[in-house]
């Protein structure tokens, strides 16, 4: 009997130290908050199994080291000429896997307005229209970023409901094809001119950007197509696009119907940024603002810009004033930095004055780090490419690359071309040129 209770009290010792393991047993959790035995007694067979082995770049370092070096990582500060937003990624990554970097670019041209003679000049012997010679030397140039945005200043109604001109446009549905055809890949559609043919021009110009394939955001079929953030994937990215119009000319929005056009209030836009953000990694915003024919923003728009900024808004297109005003960046809550092109003139025209001919294509970079569970964006590298409005006796439109433009062309071209890039560099001194191919 003694030698059986012997036994036993050096059973229950040796179970006593099973118990107590060693602080080495024992590796962080990926949350830092839980402790995980690093190693795990199998159920049934009494075995341990040894953990899988973990790569460490050069010497091993413990768990707390590990967790300040991420925690220094995460408050790296921000470089001046981009931006950075934190956004929840869904899978935690590796704190040691390399980074995952993806890039797109975001092109913008200005407002696309279609005159009369534009359109009569476009018309073809079976009664379709053709415009494409307009966009014909620069959709190389429109076809290069990943993302071109348009302001289609005029409603694409169609022929079967009249087309008309300035004040109350009514363009043909074959504007969206030759638009498409150039390398607009979505188009803004909240502006002064939505309204000028009411509901009938708007939910057929809707109905053929459907047909197209064309996104579309601003103004909407049903207030169902309101609610519903417009989003766009390129290179691994998701771009939303929302968009905006300081008035309708006076015209008032029918009742119950707010849904065709978006009307500039900060309360609905912080709404739909704050929708927008948790559906994309970049929001842009179309802003139909400022006033016609001055060259620099005004206080207005630059009260916009901030509050743009504060929402958290990564990169505004402005429209409406029909000449260039230089871009800037604008710093909001939290050191969040927005690129804004504040106007970016007039694409198509058929508006007289050297000023009014004069558009551009607008281009920023756009970077995508996902990087120890965490994923930053970043803005970078703008560029501006500026275009002249070509047409001689109210014929023969076309968009010249400005720094192409003969003398023939535009009287002067050197020095015009000069001068607006240097216009364009105001606020951004560092602003690239994108040559004309």
């Amino acid at each position: 009997m003694l030698y059986i209770a012997f036994i036993f009290i050096i059973v229950a010792v040796l179970a006593g130290c099973a118990e107590q393991r060693s602080p080495d047993e024992y590796v962080g959790s990926t949350s830092g908050t839980v402790q995980i035995p690093a190693k795990l007694e199998s159920a049934g067979e009494g075995k341990q199994q040894e953990p899988p082995a973990v790569e460490q770049a050069d010497q091993g370092t413990d768990p707390a080291q590990e967790q300040a070096a991420e925690q220094e990582s995460d408050q790296e500060p921000r470089q001046e000429q981009g931006t950075e937003k934190e956004t929840e990624s869904v899978v935690e990554a590796d704190s040691d896997s390399e980074p995952v970097i993806y890039t797109a670019t975001l092109g913008a041209i200005g407002d696309v307005l279609i005159h009369r003679p534009i359109y009569r000049e476009a018309e073809q012997k079976d009664g379709t229209y053709d415009f494409s010679s307009v966009f014909a030397e620069v959709s190389g140039m429109m076809q290069q970023p990943d993302l071109l945005i348009a302001n289609e200043e005029t409603m694409i109604g169609g022929a079967g409901i009249g087309l008309s001109t300035y004040p109350r446009f009514n363009s043909p549905h074959e504007v969206g094809d030759a638009l498409k055809e150039a390398g607009v890949d979505f188009v803004t559609l909240a502006n002064n001119h939505t309204l000028d043919r009411g509901e009938k021009a708007i939910q057929s110009a809707l109905k053929y950007w459907d047909k197209l394939h064309m996104p579309y955001t601003g103004a909407y079929k049903n207030a169902k197509d309101q609610e519903r953030i417009r989003t766009i994937d390129r290179n691994g990215i998701t771009f939303a696009v929302l968009a905006y119009t300081y008035g309708t000319n006076g015209i008032p929005v029918p009742e119950g119907k707010d849904y065709l056009v978006n009307l500039i209030d900060i309360g609905s836009i912080s709404a739909d940024v704050k929708r927008a953000k948790e559906m994309a990694d970049v929001v842009v915003v179309s802003m139909h603002w400022g006033k016609e024919y001055e060259n620099l923003p005004n206080k207005e728009q630059q009260t916009l810009a901030k509050q743009l900024a504060n929402m958290g808004v990564d990169i505004v297109i402005g429209n409406h004033p029909h000449v260039l005003q230089p871009p800037a960046w604008v710093e909001g809550q939290g050191g969040h930095k927005t690129f804004v092109f504040y106007s970016l003139g007039n694409f198509v025209s058929s508006q007289d004055g050297l000023k009014k001919r004069i558009g551009g294509i607008g281009l920023v970079d756009v970077v995508k780090k996902m990087e120890g569970g965490r994923t930053t964006i970043r803005i970078e590298n703008p560029a501006f490419m500026p275009t002249y409005m070509y047409y001689n006796n109210w014929k023969n439109y076309r968009i010249v690359p400005m720094e192409l433009a003969t003398a023939a062309e535009l009287s002067q071209s050197k020095q015009n071309f000069k001068s607006t890039m240097n216009h364009m560099q105001s606020y951004i001194p560092d602003l690239s040129l994108i040559h004309a191919e």
